[in-house]
């Protein structure tokens, strides 16, 4: 892992805008046009700003919402939890707990065994396949 960004300029220099507005402003992606909503290799997904492993490929749905979906985090200790009353809705805004990057947002309407879906923005993550985590070894 990177170290953590201490300043916005920093955060800016290390992310592209569009992954600098989701993380830092908590922004969203439109629906389907993330490069990880249908995506279906094996492998984990890790936080964009700092490295953090986040989600397990095994636990990731398709929940036809248009972003990449999973219903359960890799380590609960990987993901914090605030409400977020933003846009006239209630929500629960998910982000990482090593940088507190924004990553979107869990709701209670996924599959068992959590009945979860945390629901994140694809440019928030990263994909490391399997077969690149075996080579490292």
């Amino acid at each position: 892992m990177k170290p953590i960004p201490a300043t916005e300029a920093e955060w800016k220099e290390r992310l592209a805008p569009e992954e600098y507005h989701i993380l830092r402003e908590k922004g969203t992606e439109r629906a389907y046009t993330g490069m990880y909503w249908d995506h279906h290799e094996d492998g984990t997904y890790t936080c964009k700003g700092c490295g953090s492993v986040l989600f397990s490929s095994s636990q990731k749905f398709d929940s036809h919402c248009g972003w990449p979906s999973y219903f359960d985090a890799i380590d609960s200790g990987a993901i914090k939890t605030a409400p977020d009353y933003s846009h006239g809705m209630i929500r629960t805004e998910i982000m990482c707990a090593t940088c507190g990057g924004h990553l979107g947002h869990v709701f209670d309407d996924g599959p068992q065994p959590t009945g979860l879906r945390y629901c994140v923005n694809s440019a928030s993550i990263s994909f490391v396949p399997d077969s690149a985590q075996t080579s490292e070894k």
